[in-house]
């Protein structure tokens, strides 16, 4: 009797940065935070949940956070590239953004979950 063998799934180490209080990034607007060595463009959606991902746009560098967004995307404000800021995902081309998983804790914080150096 033979089994199957699961793949190793190896458990990254993360942890987590409060950026301090909600209502520093209004609604439908995005701002950039420094966590370390690491630049995060935080958008607050209008129906208020909170994404964050690289303050960067990965076609030619543009301040993300500076971006227009509405329906869960933003555009980059220097050449129009669109991306999903659950995912990542764009329709321009391969590069996607890295995004990482954000909160509102109890106390009304911005709290994002990043991988440990």
């Amino acid at each position: 009797m033979s089994t199957a063998m699961e793949p190793s799934v190896q458990s990254k180490a993360v942890t987590q940065a409060n950026l301090g209080p909600l209502d520093q990034v209004p609604q439908g607007e995005g701002r950039t935070f420094q966590v370390g060595s690491l630049r995060l463009a935080v958008f607050r959606t209008r129906q208020g949940a909170v994404f964050a991902c690289q303050a960067e746009c990965p076609h030619r560098s543009g301040p993300l956070a500076d971006g227009v967004t509405g329906g869960g995307s933003v555009v980059c404000p220097m050449h129009g590239w669109k991306f999903d800021l659950a995912t990542g995902e764009t329709a321009n081309g391969e590069c996607g953004l890295t995004t990482y998983p954000a909160s509102i804790s109890a106390s009304g914080e911005i709290v994002v979950t990043l991988p440990c150096d």
